[in-house]
Order: structure tokens, then sequence, then C-alpha cells
């Protein structure tokens, strides 16, 4: 997308200019003894200096459209050329302008990029929120809807840990999600969800709001994330389904709590005590990575909304309403009235649209950001 008016124009071509005023200006600071000398310092600088290199050739690129174009557009003006010479102008102009608009997306794509995209691999985690046993059943739903969704997309899913209710649905639902664009689909999930349907629980065939969570992370590998030994608490107990189904006559669920953080993780998957063991660490890795990016991009002063959220009917980012036949994403405050393809995993064309939304955003902020 480009721009939708002359002021978002305005702010971003100065956005760009100031982008290349900086990287001049680290260029020559790279080059400077004393700051070769101030380790941490020129590491920082050498950091900026590779990220901007990534979009500068761009921003270059785009200057001189602009002022051929600015060229092209004079002689047009130009009431004494002759006919012939002004078609062709104006052919030129017209093929200047399309570049521009390529240049100026390729630009944005550049700005907009970031580690998401580089995430092919996500843990997802459903926890059911207010509203009983309805909550699980809906937490279930959900469950279902990204399976169904990660199949249409090829991806591979695996199940990491779940704590099932009395009526089949979860009161937690872990899972993995790997393939290409998982994280970076998958995190527009990330919140509240409600439900307005009538439950199987109720009798009186009244409609009943329920809501369920979902926290979308990115799945940490080992060298992202180096977790001390010392600082984990392992205990093991017995696995236990509902009602005292599946009981483990021996002790392999797993919990494991980082100390320094208080995080705590259960897995009760596998009848392996090792097995259930490297699940959990899978989940506290990425829950730890999690923390540390959202303190660092909690330092650079952007805003951030906490994934999860407590479950409340009041904190939602997206409605199912059953007798509507309805789905509204209250982000892009956009209705979709096909709710059981929905459930089946037709999630493309909401997550598109939530995508627009974001980018447009995004470039928005990063306009008027003094960064």
């Amino acid at each position: 997308m480009t721009p939708s008016n002359q002021d978002d124009r305005s702010g971003l071509l100065s956005k760009l200019e100031e982008m290349e005023e900086r990287y001049q200006e680290l260029e020559g600071l790279l080059a400077d003894p004393e700051v070769i000398k101030d380790t941490s310092g020129y590491a920082a600088y050498l950091k900026e200096h590779g990220r901007l290199g990534k979009v500068v050739p761009s921003i270059r690129k785009l200057k001189e459209i602009q002022n051929e174009l600015a060229e092209i557009e004079a002689l047009v003006a130009d009431p004494k050329q002759e006919a012939d010479f002004l078609k062709l102008a104006r052919e030129e102009k017209e093929r200047l302008e399309n570049q521009e608009h390529r240049t100026l997306q390729e630009i944005q794509g550049l700005l907009l990029s970031g580690e998401k995209e580089e995430h092919n691999r996500a843990i997802v985690e459903i926890r059911a929120g207010t509203g009983g046993e309805e909550a699980a059943l809906f937490a279930a739903d959900l469950f279902r809807m990204y399976s169904h969704y990660a199949d249409k997309r090829g991806w591979k899913l695996e199940v990491l840990s779940t704590n099932p209710s009395e009526l089949g649905g979860f009161k937690e639902a872990i899972f993995s999600v790997s393939g290409k664009g998982a994280f970076a689909d998958l995190n527009y999930e990330s919140g509240g969800h409600r439900v307005q349907r009538v439950p199987v629980t109720e009798s009186g065939g009244r409609i009943h709001t329920s809501a369920s969570t979902v926290a979308v992370l990115p799945e940490a590998e080992e060298v992202e994330v180096e977790i001390n030994p010392e600082d984990l608490k392992i205990e093991f107990f017995r696995a236990s389904g509902p009602g005292g189904q599946h009981v483990n006559k021996v002790s392999s669920a797993v919990r494991i709590t980082h100390l320094p953080t208080h995080e705590t993780v259960s897995c009760q998957m596998e009848r392996s005590q090792h097995k259930n063991r490297l699940q959990a660490l899978r989940i506290l890795r990425s829950r730890l990575y999690q923390k540390e990016t959202e303190k660092i991009e909690s330092e650079r002063g952007k805003k951030r909304r906490s994934l999860i959220g407590s479950g409340d009917r009041s904190q939602r980012i997206r409605t199912y309403n059953f007798p509507q036949n309805r789905v509204t994403d209250h982000r892009t405050d956009k209705s979709y009235f096909n709710l059981p393809d929905i459930l089946m995993g037709d999630l493309d064309p909401i997550i598109q649209d939530l995508k627009s939304h974001s980018r447009e955003k995004r470039l928005k902020e990063l306009v008027e950001s003094k960064e």
C-alpha cells in the first residue's frame, strides 16, 4: 500500500530523508578511532548501520526516480514543446510514476519487516476464561479451528499439553505449529476471543457469552534462550484426566518452575518423564523469549498489549456470534458472515485484513516516531 493522503506521503518521505542522513552519520562514526575504542557503543552503531543499510539503497533509488520525474514534469508543463515530444514525455512520466509507486511499496515492506516474519515456529496457548464449562468447550472449538487452519496451510501441528474438562472441552491446550509464516500469521490471534451461543449445558435455550484466551509465542531455539539448570525447580507427579480417567500409576507428569521469573509449566501428554520434561522446556523457553522481547520493546517506548489478558468478556479481539452466523474482529471493525467456515479453518480473509490494518498502523507509528 502507499500513503493514503498527501500528509502521510510527506511524513514518510521526510522520515526516509532522516534515515539516509543518519546512515551517513553512522558511517562517519564507525570510522572514528574514538568510537571504535568504545566496544559497546561501536557494536550498537554497527547494528543500527546494518539495519538502515537494508533500506538506504532503496531510498536512494527512490530519490533518483523522483529527480527524473521532476525533470519530466517540467518538460510536460512546458507549453512550447511539440505534440509528439509531449506524448513521449507523458508516457515516460507514467512509467516513472509506476516505478516510484513500486519502490515506495518495496521500501515500506523493508521498513515493516521484522522478527515476526523470520519465525516459522510458534507455540500457541489456549485457555478457557469466563464461562465455566462452556468456555472450555469454546477453547476446544478454537483448538480445532487452528488445527484445520494449519492443515490448510500445510503446517505441522504438535500437541504439547492439554488439560481436558468434564464435557470434552479444554481448560488449557498448548501446541506448536511449524511451517513458513506460521508465527507471522498466527500472531494476530493473540488476545481474548468470546462466543455468543446457546450452551449445550443450557436447557432453557438462552444465549450465553463465554470467553477463552489465545497467546501466540515465537518458539525459541536453545541458542536464543539460555536457561541455567540451577534456576529450575523440577517436580514429578502422576498425570490424570477428567473424572480420574487415564491416571498413570507412575509419576510421569512434569512441572518446571523457572525460579528467577516464577514462570511455571506443566506437561503430562507423554508417558515418559524425559519426553514431558523436554516438552515443558520448549514451552518455558518460548515464554522466557517472549518476556525478553516484550522487555526490549518496552524499553524502546513502544506500546504493547498483553497477549493473554484475564479472559474476561470485556477484553476481546474477536466475537463469534452463532445466532447471527457472524464473526467480528474488533481491531478492524469488520464482520464475516460465514462462522462455520471460519471454525473449519477459513481464517485467511480475516488475517489478510489484519495484516493490512497492522501495516497501516505500524507505518503511521514509524513516520511519527522520533527515533
